[in-house]
């Protein structure tokens, strides 16, 4: 509304000036000149509601103030210009928009070559100007008039078309925008969520494992502290020792935890960095020293594995052994065996444990985090009973093939044992 009467108010002092200076001989009344004013302005103030029939009032009032002779051209014409133009920028329905702003041209088209011919026809019309030659002053005038009303109808319409795409790409580029904050968003809180599941999946084997070892030789302590001190002394030593072991790992994961700008850190970073296949043979020694005569067995030629596979089979067989302390009774026992094959390495954990109500549960967190574990190093694992009775998690996971072949026909026959060997 404001810019509409901003239009009416230069229409008025316009109509004043073009009046002042004679522009016509018989000018229109002076109250027909104010409510054309009037008419030619305001309708722009529901030019973004109602932008065809703003365009179509303020292309009749322009045809009728030239017929009415109403002296002022100059906010007439911008007032026109901006109605056609809101059509082309505003209008969704373009066929619509077409035939609306088609409809206008043409219109003043025909209405400006009837009075170019009205003008050439009558000698008295436009007498300044020469009708002698092909190609007199008076055609040339008249041509003048053409090619000005093809560029203002033109530019009305070609800036009108212009801004609508601009809007629409306007608005194109602002929705791509926020579905890429949406999304990034989305990647962001799944990325905390599988940070918290790899580091609940870490506490658990770390805690699960250090404290039932811990429970067992405390418990040990205490039944013999008074017949056999030096056995109790040597249960409680194995109690700070799993202790001092828990807390460096938790350590691990706490530092990871406080890691500035979220940087991604290597799966093995978040444990000691000795966590890996070579430490199964101490992780057999402490099964064996809770109460699980444990043995291991390595078959093929040791090779070097990424750390984080490394890491993630040492945690399978952590809790292997933990579930078999649990789980398997007084009087299991477990082997532990690791198979270096041309393209993967094996991992295979059993216990002589019967079942029992406290047979773990399939679904429990434990076999969960050992088959994300194995399935973040782009292997599987198998957990149940085989035929001979025995509880048995096997692990595979892909590793680089063997490079020579005197590795590959070395991995028949077992070249290391750990604590606790059979003969």
């Amino acid at each position: 509304m404001i810019v509409a009467a901003g239009f009416f108010v230069a229409a008025l002092l316009s109509l004043m000036l073009y009046r002042t200076a004679g522009f016509y001989a018989e000018p229109a009344p002076m109250g027909v000149s104010l409510v054309w004013a009037a008419v030619i302005s305001f309708p722009l103030a529901f030019r973004r509601r109602f932008p065809c029939t703003v365009a179509l009032v303020l292309s009749v009032a322009f045809i009728a103030g030239q017929v009415m002779q109403v002296p002022e051209l100059l906010m007439a014409n911008i007032t026109l210009f901006l109605g056609i133009y809101s059509v082309g920028a505003w209008v969704v329905d373009r066929r619509r928009a077409f035939l609306t702003r088609a409809l206008i041209v043409v219109s003043m088209f025909v209405w400006l070559l009837v009075a170019m011919f009205q003008q050439a026809t009558d000698p008295d019309a436009l007498g300044g100007f020469s009708r002698a030659g092909a190609f007199s002053p008076l055609v040339a005038y008249l041509l003048i008039n053409v090619l000005t009303n093809l560029l203002y109808f033109g530019g009305a319409w070609f800036f009108g078309d212009r801004a609508l795409a601009s809007a629409r790409s306007k608005a194109l580029l602002e929705r791509r925008s926020r579905e890429l904050e949406l999304e990034r968003e989305r990647t962001a809180a799944q990325a905390v969520s599988l940070e918290r599941v790899r580091i609940a999946r870490e506490l658990h084997d770390v805690v699960a494992h250090h404290v039932s070892v811990m429970g067992v030789q405390a418990g040990a302590a205490r039944m013999v502290m008074q017949s056999d001190p030096t056995a109790a002394r040597d249960a409680l030593s194995n109690v700070e020792i799993n202790a001092r072991s828990a807390i460096d790992e938790l350590h691990g994961l706490l530092k990871t935890l406080r890691e500035p700008d979220g940087r991604a850190v290597d799966p093995a970073a978040t444990s000691a960095s000795t966590l890996g296949l070579d430490a199964l043979p101490a992780l057999v020694d402490d099964s064996t020293a809770a109460g699980l005569p444990t043995t291991l067995d390595v078959v093929g030629t040791p090779r070097r594995v990424p750390a984080g596979v490394a890491l993630n089979l040492y945690r399978i067989a952590q809790e292997s052994l933990t579930n078999a302390r649990k789980y398997g009774g007084s009087a299991a026992t477990a082997d532990v065996r690791v198979r270096y094959l041309d393209d993967a390495v094996e991992l295979e954990v059993s216990n002589s444990g019967r079942a029992t109500s406290g047979t773990p549960n399939p679904g429990g967190l434990g076999h969960v985090g050992m088959r994300e574990r194995a399935s973040a190093s782009g292997g599987t694992v198998d957990v149940g009973r085989a035929g001979d009775g025995r509880y048995v998690v096997r692990a595979r996971v892909p590793v680089a093939p063997v490079a020579t072949a005197s590795e590959s026909e070395s991995t028949d026959a077992p070249v290391v044992s750990g604590s606790g060997e059979r003969s």
